[in-house]
């Protein structure tokens, strides 16, 4: 079994970049991103059928578009994660004394510290 996902048309054997579905109520055809899964109502089409679809007479097609940036995270992204994780694992001393103790002493203060919209609860044990 292929983990590729191939093109629904017939004879066409090209990897699938795209996904059609129809909405007949709507008598619109929508062509998205290919989809996580195979769904078994939705056409899975190659770069150059979905280039080239069209529709039934008085169908609308509407072509979704995945917003032209890149699917996985940036490098920025991941540099900012990364940087959060390094903050909220800060000693609780240095946390202190960068909040000034107005972090800490919230609702609930059990070992919790606030910053910004991170909150990192401590465990029991530690």
């Amino acid at each position: 079994m292929s983990l590729v996902r191939r093109c629904s048309r017939t004879a066409c054997g090209r990897p699938a970049v795209a996904t059609l579905t129809y909405v007949y109520a709507d008598s619109t055809a929508v062509l998205g991103p290919l989809a996580t899964y195979a769904e078994p109502h939705c056409y899975d089409l190659c770069a150059e059928h979905s280039e080239r679809l069209t529709a039934p007479r008085g169908w609308e097609v509407v072509r979704l578009t995945d917003g032209s940036g890149p699917s996985r995270p940036s490098g920025d992204d991941l540099e900012a994660l990364a940087n959060a994780v390094r903050e909220a694992a800060r000693p609780q001393d240095r946390a202190a004394e960068a909040g000034r103790g107005s972090a800490q002493g919230g609702p609930g203060s059990g070992g919790e510290t606030r910053r910004g919209h991170l909150r990192v609860l401590r465990s029991p044990d530690s």
